[in-house]
């Protein structure tokens, strides 16, 4: 693409903000900024798409169930999925440091997440039963570690090669893009044209080969090296990275207000499971389906907005996305007791409201991170976030106990204290965007 048209896409996309002022990059950098703007957006769409397609609280849930997995096999999924994306990042965090142009790492990650993807769907064709759910369960766990890579070193390579007033919209016009697609495949899902079993197997293929080529175009952005400070001993990395705690309060308040917000990627399944009659068990998928065309739906609507409003405010996009989770578990709550919550369309209303607060804190807290961290700490921030979140998440399964003894709207409840208890905590960040202007 011509770089004056590079140039014009970028400008429609960020309406011309601040005559393409580069404010916290280089001028090397800011020279590059219009394709690697693109290059962006192209492979984390990619990214995203494979991750909807590959979706281990529905789509791999339903395969292994349609393979005849054991359930304790199906009910790792999750949990795999995300302490091996969020744990191991305190640890390859020094490592990856010492690679002076991170995009290699991220390249190497998304490759790999394309071939463990690759596996499954092989394993769906030829395995059944216990072998399919073990080996679809492995590749899922290196997919996953393969996924901590890309994320530890992403928004680093992002701060090195996209101003500040930028970022948002990067990545929120890539959130967009992979919802769009995410929702057709949901709508194709639900048709029943096709066989099932062939549209998730050849999704599979499908998100492999979308990893693969988001690697092969992440590995032509201009980036310019970067400091290799900090890289070392894991142990005396995951030392030092903790005393960051004591050392910064905003870096504290960050990840009260993030660890609280957990509360909108813990509550759907609940919510689900809340809202689908014991009667209608044979028919979950169908339920199933409508999660994941009302979370396909609520980040096409609103990614875009949610990523241009964290490039003016993080802080505030936290805020309102803590208000708005409050209110969708609240009314779920309301609906539940009026007895309506089993109704055709209150479910997936409820669903899309929290879907779409989910989609802000995403942007949200992405975006504030990247901005609050200077380049130096950027890694180690991103770093011992992730590893602290993936162990509350972790720690998160302890709700399924809750819901076991005390029912799910206990458990949705307690969520949407979190999720309030989160509004007060996000007020207390800084407006990071506008400290350096």
């Amino acid at each position: 693409m011509p770089e004056n048209t590079r140039k014009t896409v970028m400008q429609m996309l960020t309406s011309g903000d601040e005559g393409r002022v580069c404010k916290d990059i280089p001028e090397s950098a800011c020279n590059e900024e219009s394709g690697n703007f693109l290059k962006h957006i192209t492979s984390l769409s990619a990214s995203k798409i494979s991750d909807g397609l590959i979706d281990p609280k529905l789509v791999l849930s339903w395969l292994l169930t349609t393979l005849g997995a054991p359930a304790f096999i199906i009910g790792l999924l999750v949990p795999v999925r995300e302490a091996g994306a969020l744990l191991p990042q305190l640890f390859t965090a020094a490592a990856l440091r010492q690679l002076p142009q991170r995009k290699w790492a991220w390249a190497v990650g998304s490759a790999v997440q394309g071939l463990s993807a690759a596996c499954m769907a092989l394993a769906a064709l030829t395995l059944e039963g216990r072998t399919a759910g073990l080996v679809i369960l492995g590749a899922l766990a290196v997919l996953a570690i393969a996924r901590s890579v890309c994320s530890v070193t992403y928004k680093d390579v992002l701060g090195k090669t996209v101003s500040k007033s930028r970022r948002g919209t990067a990545t929120g016009t890539a959130s967009t893009i992979g919802a769009a697609a995410v929702l057709a495949y949901g709508g194709l899902l639900s048709l029943g044209l096709i066989d099932r079993m062939s549209i998730v197997t050849t999704g599979l293929f499908l998100a492999g080969g979308l990893w693969v080529a988001a690697a092969l175009l992440f590995t032509t952005l201009k980036e310019e090296p970067g400091s290799t400070e900090g890289g070392g001993n894991p142990i005396q990395s995951f030392k030092d990275n903790f005393s960051l705690l004591a050392e910064d309060k905003q870096l504290r308040r960050f990840i009260l207000t993030r660890g609280l917000l957990i509360s909108t990627a813990l509550a759907p399944p609940f919510m689900v499971a809340l809202g689908t009659d014991k009667d209608q068990a044979g028919q979950m998928f169908g339920g199933l389906g409508l999660l994941v065309i009302a979370s396909a739906g609520a980040g096409l609507v609103s990614s875009y907005v949610w990523g241009r409003l964290a490039d003016r405010s993080s802080r505030k996009v936290l805020i309102l996305t803590a208000a708005a989770a409050t209110i969708a578990l609240a009314a779920t709550l309301a609906l539940h007791v009026s007895g309506l919550l089993e109704q055709v369309w209150a479910l997936p209303l409820v669903l899309f409201g929290l879907m779409i607060a989910y989609q802000g804190v995403r942007l949200g807290r992405s975006t504030h991170l990247v901005d609050m961290a200077s380049q130096e700490t950027r890694a180690a921030y991103t770093a011992l976030s992730n590893t602290i979140i993936g162990t509350l998440l972790v720690l998160g399964g302890g709700f399924s106990l809750v819901a076991e003894y005390a029912g799910n709207s206990v458990v949705i409840g307690l969520l949407a204290v979190m999720s309030a208890l989160a509004i007060p905590a996000a007020f207390s960040l800084a407006e990071v965007q506008h400290e350096s202007d």
